[in-house]
């Protein structure tokens, strides 16, 4: 299995709530079949029906699995910048940007449908100009 993600898809309450919430962050997507997506950097984020992504998956209900979805950004501001961006589209802060253990300053919001989002300025972990991000070589920093 090759190491890469091609779409992350969020099992939403309601679609065009959750749509309206990532409009309002910026991001333009397509709706086709009242299914959302969003171009984000090499990947896609998908937003559907928590009942159509419980059935397609084959599960009872909407599931329970964990996940944080994460975004790196250029600077401390820009974290700021982000989630003050969120609250005012519907977020809720769930810990509020701070200085990390590893050097960097990264505070978490929820959306609207209680995922988890990240957001992080990392001096270790550099951005390309087109916002893609490559892991460091870890064994090269001992």
């Amino acid at each position: 299995m090759e190491q890469r993600i091609s779409l992350i898809t969020l099992g939403v309450a309601d679609v065009a709530r959750a749509k309206a919430f990532y409009e309002q962050l910026g991001w333009q997507g397509q709706e086709v079949e009242e299914t959302v997506f969003f171009q984000a950097g090499g990947l896609a984020l998908v937003l559907w029906s928590r009942d159509k992504l419980a059935d397609d998956a084959g599960i009872e209900g909407p599931g329970t699995g964990a996940m944080t979805l994460a975004q790196n950004v250029r600077s401390q501001a820009e974290v700021d910048e982000v989630i003050a961006t969120a609250v005012k589209a519907g977020a809720t802060v769930t810990k509020p940007a701070r200085e990390t253990f590893y050097g960097g300053y990264a505070g978490y919001f929820a959306d609207p449908d209680g995922h988890l989002w990240e957001i992080a300025w990392n001096p270790g972990f550099t951005l390309a100009d087109d916002g893609s991000l490559t892991v460091p070589d870890f064994s090269a920093m001992n």
